[in-house]
C-alpha cells in the first residue's frame, strides 16, 4: 500500500486539525506569550471592596417574602420588617435550586420540599421523607448597610 495514507491516521491528523481550529475559534490565550496579560484575579475572601459583595437592595426583598439569586445560589428572605437572612438556594433533597418563595417558605418544585423563611428549616419534606430525616437549608451570612444587603461569609 504505498502513496496511501491509512484511513485511521486520516482520521486521527483531522481531530487534531479540528481541535486546533476550535482552539483558535473560541479565543483560547496562552498567557506569557508575547505581552498579553492574565485576567486580574478575584481578590481573596475578607479583602474585596466593601461593595464587592452586595448582592441585592433591601427594597428588592419583601416583608414575610423573599428573592431568589439562582446565579449566586442563595436565597434572601425578610422574615420581619428589617430582618434579612441568607441560606443556600441549593435544596437538600437533591440538589435542585429551590424555586419560590411565597406563604413563609422557600419552596423547591423538584419534590415538593418546603423550608422556612426565618432558620431555614424543613417545614414540608420532599416526597418519601420526613422533616426530620431532610436536612435544612443551610445558612448563608449576610448583612445589611444602608440599602444594600451583602454576602459577609
Amino acid at each position: 500500500m504505498t502513496g496511501t495514507t491509512p484511513r485511521r491516521q486520516v482520521l486521527v491528523l483531522g481531530a487534531v486539525g479540528a481541535v486546533g481550529v476550535v482552539s483558535a475559534v473560541s479565543g483560547c490565550a496562552v498567557y506569557g506569550a508575547d505581552d498579553e496579560q492574565p485576567p486580574a484575579a478575584d481578590p481573596p475572601e475578607g479583602e474585596a471592596g466593601a461593595g464587592d459583595n452586595v448582592v441585592a437592595g433591601t427594597g428588592e426583598v419583601e416583608v414575610g417574602g423573599g428573592l431568589i439569586l439562582a446565579d449566586r445560589q442563595i436565597v434572601i428572605t425578610q422574615p420581619t420588617e428589617g430582618d434579612f437572612r441568607g441560606f443556600s438556594a441549593v435544596c437538600t433533597h437533591q440538589g435542585c435550586t429551590v424555586s419560590a418563595v411565597r406563604d413563609g417558605t422557600i419552596d423547591c418544585a423538584c419534590h415538593g420540599s418546603r423550608f422556612s423563611i426565618e432558620d431555614g428549616s424543613v417545614v414540608q419534606a420532599a416526597s418519601g421523607l420526613t422533616p426530620e430525616s431532610q436536612d435544612p437549608l443551610p445558612e448563608v451570612a449576610v448583612s445589611v448597610d444602608g440599602d444594600q444587603i451583602s454576602v459577609t461569609g
